[in-house]
């Protein structure tokens, strides 16, 4: 709610401010003028005023003094000192006071004009200016649909959309939000079908002009950092999507410079394949080549059991020698709590320290069965909001901290995204397809609609694991999940409005890698 065009001004000496307060008057604001604390704290409780202008050094009453006393009537009250005071002392109390701004007299009226404006007027002034703005390069963005797109610009287009969508979730504007909503929605149908013509071709010339992979993080972001420093902390935060990262990035860059890239994940978009690709910097098929005892998917819970070893392999292979790994995996507080107590002695020595945070991915599935949770998520705006939350009071944010006391730069990362899921697609298999939302393997699998899904017969070249004769792997596109013919109400009813991940879509693919170096060494 805005606060009204009023101005509480209070100054024992108001009568000499004649010429200040006529030329707000002219700009259309109301001014009110009292000389002492009492007097403004009666007017104040008979009416609200947009901001108080207030000076410090009165008889009675002080401005120091009168603050709280303003903030008990009106707890949202912007109160601005102006005073002839330039001691620092009475500068250091009103900003422990919270006051708005400090002017410092003899003020010139465009002077205090520029205060009241920001204060009463900033917020609608730079809405106006993102809803123009918004405007102007959406009609921009619009006109690219359909072209052919090269891997950069697909990188440069998704991650500005994510950050359109974050300012327009924080501005509050319902109308532009939908006009974004249903770019994105057409933008899905066109990367989806870059993606199936372009991602075979990329496993096979891995030297070619291409995006970074999966298997590409360690050996294009981690290798070179550790070749500069000796020690590198690699953080991986399972299913971290650009808008959240660009909601956590203020946050970091209190404590780091801050260098983003971007990486695109392996399909499908699923943990089993995109974080072992990581930390192998091998495509599933030569993964299961190397390790079959490693690889059994009938066992998905333990797919992910061996990423340490994989690292240290990786590490080997790309510098011929062997690197101390210092790895650990948090799914919990108190988790988080005991990687602290041990963080600064692997930070000590030289290496890699390796972080995974599953408290997202944790967040993302819990919603669906948790439905407090889903009610405190509702939405992109929301999860967005809830992440920023966690990551303000979690062990990982703890963790960057002592990295940038010790001196350790940092790779942050995360292996796949996810997508808000509102679409069902049919989808008709047999009785030994897997079970995930948003990808199936299984013999004869079919999907009703040809644009609702990428279909893979050819396992191989997509880097996946052969399996039984006649398998193919199934992708859900765009904003959808797959449903059975005979659970299409129960399938409907339970994950309409989920957040999944697995398929293939700018929000689970295109991915977010930041170098984040300590300011103070």
């Amino acid at each position: 709610m805005s606060r009204p065009r009023s101005i509480l001004w209070v100054d024992d000496e108001i009568a000499t401010l004649d010429s200040q307060v006529l030329f707000l008057e002219q700009q259309g604001f109301t001014v009110e003028r009292v000389a002492n604390g009492e007097d403004a704290l009666v007017l104040l409780r008979r009416q609200p005023y947009g901001v108080v202008l207030l000076d410090e050094q009165m008889p009675g009453l002080s401005g120091l003094e009168l603050v709280p006393m303003l903030r008990a009537i009106d707890g949202a009250m912007p109160v601005v000192m102006v005073t002839k005071s330039e001691e620092p002392e009475t500068l250091r109390d009103a900003i422990g006071a919270e006051i708005a701004d400090y002017l410092t007299k003899p003020v010139a009226p465009r002077q205090v004009l520029s205060v009241v404006t920001r204060l009463l007027e900033g917020d609608r002034i730079r809405q106006q200016r993102l809803s123009r703005d918004f405007v102007t390069r959406f009609r921009e963005l619009e006109g690219r649909r359909g072209e052919a797109l090269a891997w950069r610009e697909w990188v440069e287009f998704i991650a500005e959309l994510a950050e359109w969508e974050v300012k327009l979730g924080q501005a509050d504007e319902p109308g532009l939000q939908e006009a974004l909503r249903n770019l994105q929605e057409s933008v899905r149908l066109d990367f989806a079908h870059f993606l199936e013509a372009n991602y075979p071709g990329w496993l096979v010339h891995r030297g070619a002009d291409r995006p970074p992979l999966s298997v590409d993080v360690v050996s294009e972001f981690v290798r070179p950092t550790l070749e500069i420093h000796g020690r590198v902390m690699l953080v991986v935060v399972d299913c971290l999507r650009l808008d959240q990262w660009a909601m956590i990035r203020p946050i970091v860059e209190q404590y780091f410079d801050v260098e983003v890239d971007h990486y695109f994940s392996i399909l499908p978009t699923a943990t089993p394949y995109s974080r072992n690709a990581i930390f192998s910097g091998l495509y599933p098929s030569e993964l299961f080549a190397r390790h079959p005892a490693w690889w059994d998917e009938r066992e998905e819970t333990s797919l992910n059991a061996h990423e340490q070893e994989l690292l240290v392999e990786q590490l080997r292979e790309l510098t011929g020698r062997d690197i101390p790994v210092h790895y650990e995996k948090i799914f919990s507080a108190a988790e988080g709590e005991a990687m602290l107590r041990r963080l600064s002695g692997h930070l000590a020595r030289d290496g890699v320290t390796a972080l995974v945070f599953n408290f997202i991915d944790q967040l993302t599935h819990g919603r669906t069965e948790n439905q407090a949770l889903f009610e405190v998520a509702r939405d992109t705006t929301a999860l967005r909001a809830l992440t920023k939350t966690w990551f303000e009071r979690s062990a990982l944010i703890e963790s960057l901290k002592e990295a940038e006391r010790r001196g350790v730069p940092v790779l942050l990362t995360t292996d796949h995204g996810s997508i808000h899921c509102h679409t069902p697609a049919t989808v008709f298999a047999r009785r030994d397809a897997s079970a995930s939302l948003r990808f199936k393997f299984g013999e004869d699998i079919r999907v009703d609609d040809p644009n609702a899904a990428i279909v893979v017969d050819d396992l191989a070249a997509w880097g996946i694991p052969e399996r039984q004769p006649g398998s193919r792997l199934v992708m859900a596109t765009g904003d959808r999940f797959f449903v059975y013919p005979t659970k299409l109400r129960e399938y409907q009813a339970r994950y309409r409005g989920a957040f999944l991940h697995g398929g293939v879509s700018p929000e689970e693919v295109v991915l977010p890698v930041a170098l984040l170096l300590p300011r103070r060494h």
